[in-house]
């Protein structure tokens, strides 16, 4: 899709208006306000903001509207969703259930088409709350090189208790210590966990689905998510930023919820050649997440075969300072040469900083002894590094279905002598070896069943 600049309100203004002109319900003793945040040919982002208009705090919500034939939901943040026909059902999350008096929150929407909500109602009752609706203001199109000019959602303003048992409760703020990674008290830790596909190419979205990453907390240990956005094909940030964030922010907040760390990746090959873009992206997410434990960030998934020093350590310098500007503290995961295997190269100049890890990836049927020796290079430098993205398979992610188990468990023991966290490559259906689901695997979980490819070997090391 061509990125457009769209000049002026969406065509379906009055059908927006409409929307907010509710006659047959009873006032709430709460509102949600409906705006258009962002518009673009064939779709637009929607925001409800929810108000309490009591004198008393609320401790829960939910709206639900109706979209016509032809328009649909494809994504959410900040509230669960669920939806029966044309209808839609939106909840609070753990963080913003909870409403002081006057106080509001809000959670937002892609929509595939151009219908507006209607029948919109809060707890049963008009959307209106007695309140002035708003009308959608005129919005256009983010430009992916500058930041954008409104969140697509609202973050948590202050850190949530994680709930009880989870890894974030258990194991609070990281931070590197040595070549390690060391917990809130001190201790080493190895987390282990999934890395999303593409997210512009999932077949579903699995990543984004709350009961699914609460499910693999529970049945397979998982204790770290990776959001692999991609940035350059069609269809993902370059081209709709705005969906692209929105993927990204729906799996943070759901990982808050459910008490796990978080992966935040740029999935590029060629970032140097889309820096601005990156800054600002990793500025506007630092600033209304850095304050999170859960969050870590990861500005470079894989170079291809460029200068360490003069092209990856340049960019990766201005990323990391955008970052710290917002969060002091969260790690970040920087990638390094020839699809981050040269982590030996990185070692040789790492950057300067605190919380700073180095990514190596490796594919068991192409990657053995001999990176696992630039690795072990690169750890007595001083490296601390992190495996965000493996498979026990050929590097193209098993287009042939083969397994390498044997290598693949050389590099599950190295990993763990070492004290390295991994991700491993990924959660979706198909039939390469990678692909840990198949198909008919529902969206929500409960996959033990539906396991392929490497998946029972990954599992079966995460537990």
């Amino acid at each position: 899709m061509k990125r457009l600049k769209i000049t002026t309100v969406l065509s379906v203004a009055g059908a927006l208006i409409a929307a907010l002109i509710l006659t047959a319900l009873p006032a709430s003793a709460a509102a949600a306000q409906f705006t258009v945040a962002n518009s673009w040919n064939g779709g637009y982002e929607g925001k409800f903001t929810v108000t309490n208009n009591t004198s008393a705090a609320m401790t829960s919500w939910r709206v639900q509207f109706d979209l016509p034939s032809g328009s649909t939901v494809s994504n959410s943040w900040n509230a669960q969703s669920t939806a029966s026909g044309n209808r839609y059902t939106f909840t609070n999350v753990a963080w913003n259930g909870s409403l002081a008096a006057g106080a509001s929150t809000s959670f937002g929407f892609i929509v595939n088409g151009s219908g507006t909500p209607t029948g919109c109602t809060i707890d049963g009752a008009s959307c209106g709350g007695g309140g002035t609706p708003t009308t959608s203001p005129t919005s256009t199109r983010p430009s992916p090189s500058t930041s954008p000019s409104s969140s697509p959602s609202t973050s948590p303003s202050t850190s949530p208790s994680a709930p009880g048992g989870t890894p974030v409760a258990q194991h609070g703020q990281l931070r590197v210590c040595g070549v390690a990674m060391c917990d809130k008290n001190g201790n080493r830790i190895q987390l282990r966990g999934i890395s999303s596909m593409w997210l512009n190419w999932e077949t579903q979205p699995y990543a984004e689905n709350l009961s699914a990453l609460t499910w693999m907390r529970d049945n397979w240990n998982l204790q770290v998510v990776r959001a692999a956005m991609g940035v350059e094909p069609e269809g993902a940030y370059l081209s709709n930023p705005a969906k692209a964030r929105g993927q990204v922010e729906t799996i943070i907040n759901n990982a808050v919820t459910a008490g796990v760390y978080v992966i935040v990746d740029w999935h590029d090959h060629v970032a140097e050649n889309h820096r601005s873009q990156s800054v600002a992206f990793f500025t506007d997410l630092a600033r209304r997440y850095g304050h999170l434990p859960n969050v870590i960030w990861e500005p470079y998934n894989e170079p291809l075969q460029v200068s360490w020093a003069n092209v990856i350590k340049p960019y990766h310098q201005a990323v990391v300072t955008a970052i710290r500007q917002n969060d002091p503290d969260n790690i970040i995961v920087l990638g390094t040469p020839t699809w981050s295997q040269d982590v030996d190269v990185a070692a040789s100049s790492p950057l300067s900083g605190t919380n700073l890890m180095y990514t190596l990836h490796f594919y068991s049927c192409t990657h053995g002894a001999s990176l696992r020796a630039k690795a072990d290079t690169a750890i007595r430098a001083g490296l601390a590094l992190f495996v965000t993205e493996w498979g026990a398979s050929h590097a193209d992610g098993g287009l042939d279905g083969v397994v390498c188990q044997s290598e693949a468990q050389a590099w599950i023991d190295w990993m763990k002598a070492n004290g390295i966290s991994w991700t491993a490559w990924k959660l979706d259906v198909g039939t390469d070896t990678t692909n840990l689901l198949s198909p008919g695997a529902p969206v929500t979980g409960g996959w033990n069943n539906y396991l392929r490819g490497h998946g029972p070997f990954v599992i079966a090391n995460m537990k």
